[in-house]
């Protein structure tokens, strides 16, 4: 973060943020009949898909997969997907990330105001199954969830992370969006918010490149008493 600001809220994607989400895998599975799905690498997924909506996602990967009559076929693939994505959720195919709630469970336990806000309309659920040491649910710790919330327009677009601001009630410049998605990096800074990227797939350069404040590859990297505090920065032991 260039500069200090006071944060009094944090924003989570919950898809490949706090939760190992199975939308990779059931994208590519229902591609099949429609191309070679080993051409939906997880490079593509980051690059096209991950961070938008169900039906944006579709036409992205159609059209960037060269997929004939992608527009046409767009809504037949994203229904196909959400049933391989389903029958994954009840299977329990959606394991959280260790560091993820870590840093959740430290920014509430000390007053942060938390909120998840992803495109997923589905992530609410997993988040209510994902159960902490306490006996609670990932679920419990959020001040908000603005999940699968409709808004008019998706990631890249800010609308998703003001509304969870708006919930919260903390203006967007004292929020902090938590992403690992170029498309969620640009729509927290569209925000007006600051932004970390969490780099868990080698994608460290496409976020940068979006510009996130802070790019690291675990979140037990993160300054947590400096993040209070309203700097953005790597613990020092951290330090690249």
């Amino acid at each position: 973060m260039a500069t200090r600001r006071t944060l009094q809220a944090v924003i989570f994607d919950v898809d490949g943020v706090l939760l190992a989400s199975p939308h990779e895998q059931a994208w590519r599975a229902a591609l099949e009949g429609l191309t070679d799905p080993a051409r939906f690498t997880t490079a593509f997924y980051q690059a096209h898909v991950a961070g938008k909506p169900r039906m944006d996602g579709a036409l992205a990967a159609l059209q960037g997969l060269g997929v004939p009559d992608a527009t046409a076929r767009a809504q037949d693939y994203a229904v196909r997907k959400q049933g391989i994505l389903e029958r994954m959720i009840a299977a329990g195919d959606f394991p959280a990330f260790p560091d993820a709630l870590r840093l959740a469970q430290a920014l509430h336990a000390r007053g942060m105001k938390l909120a998840a806000a992803s495109s997923s309309k589905n992530a609410a659920a997993m988040m209510r199954l994902t159960r902490l040491d306490d006996g609670t649910s990932l679920a419990d710790l959020l001040d908000a969830d603005l999940s699968g919330h409709d808004v008019a327009h998706g990631k890249p677009a800010p609308d998703l992370f003001l509304a969870a601001a708006a919930t919260l009630g903390i203006p967007p410049a004292a929020c902090l969006v938590v992403e690992d998605s170029p498309a969620g990096i640009l729509a927290g800074r569209a925000g007006g918010m600051a932004t970390l990227g969490i780099a868990r797939l080698d994608d460290a350069a496409l976020l940068e490149a979006a510009h996130a404040d802070l790019v690291v590859t675990d979140l037990d990297q993160v300054d947590i008493d400096a993040l209070l505090a309203g700097t953005l920065r790597q613990q020092a032991m951290s330090s690249r």
